[in-house]
């Protein structure tokens, strides 16, 4: 008996893996970037460089995906040399001890249409918050040289830079406390 139920875990875990569907980020076609206020008159917008992502969802509804991404922090980049090394530095996302900014998925609800919202944990200079991600999603449709299913995502949320440490010190007139995240992405179905 011991040794038929343990049979039927491994099948069923086995099945629920192949129909697991992965599914790659295009880099050429996604971004991960930011915009904040300067001097409460003017935004400032930067990006991560280097950054990878994956999805995975076993449902064409795509309501149990897991959004995974990771971005390299000292590949900051707002087209200012001096600012991008300040915010390198220990008193924003010290690179050095933080190499890494981590989101991963908790949940993805659709709400109407292609609009979705996802929620997950986002991890900064090792600090972790829940927060929630509007989200408009496109497709799947086929890609136009593969054939096979591709889709674009463009999902977006505030959050405020002094939760995570980043900046603590620099006062909210110098650079605004609210930090707006946009991400793109068009991924392919392997």
């Amino acid at each position: 008996m011991k040794k038929a139920t343990l049979l039927f875990l491994a099948v069923s875990i086995a099945g629920s893996a192949l129909a697991q569907a992965n599914w790659s980020l295009d880099k050429g076609h996604s971004k991960i970037g930011f915009t904040v206020t300067h001097h409460m008159i003017s935004e400032v917008d930067g990006y991560f460089r280097t950054f990878t992502a994956k999805l995975t969802s076993s449902k064409d509804d795509f309501s149990d995906a897991v959004f995974e991404l990771t971005a390299e922090s000292n590949t900051i980049n707002t087209e200012n040399e001096m600012r991008d090394k300040d915010l390198r530095g220990p008193g924003f996302f010290d690179v050095e001890k933080f190499p890494t900014l981590i989101f991963k998925s908790t949940s993805f609800k659709k709400i109407d249409g292609n609009k979705y919202l996802l929620v997950g944990a986002l991890t900064i200079k090792g600090v972790t918050k829940s927060i929630t991600m509007n989200v408009i999603l496109n497709g799947p449709e086929p890609h136009p040289r593969t054939k096979k299913p591709a889709i674009g995502i463009k999902a977006t949320c505030k959050i405020n830079r002094k939760d995570f440490g980043v900046g603590a010190d620099l006062p909210e007139a110098m650079v605004g406390n609210e930090v707006e995240l946009r991400v793109t992405g068009e991924f392919n179905k392997d």
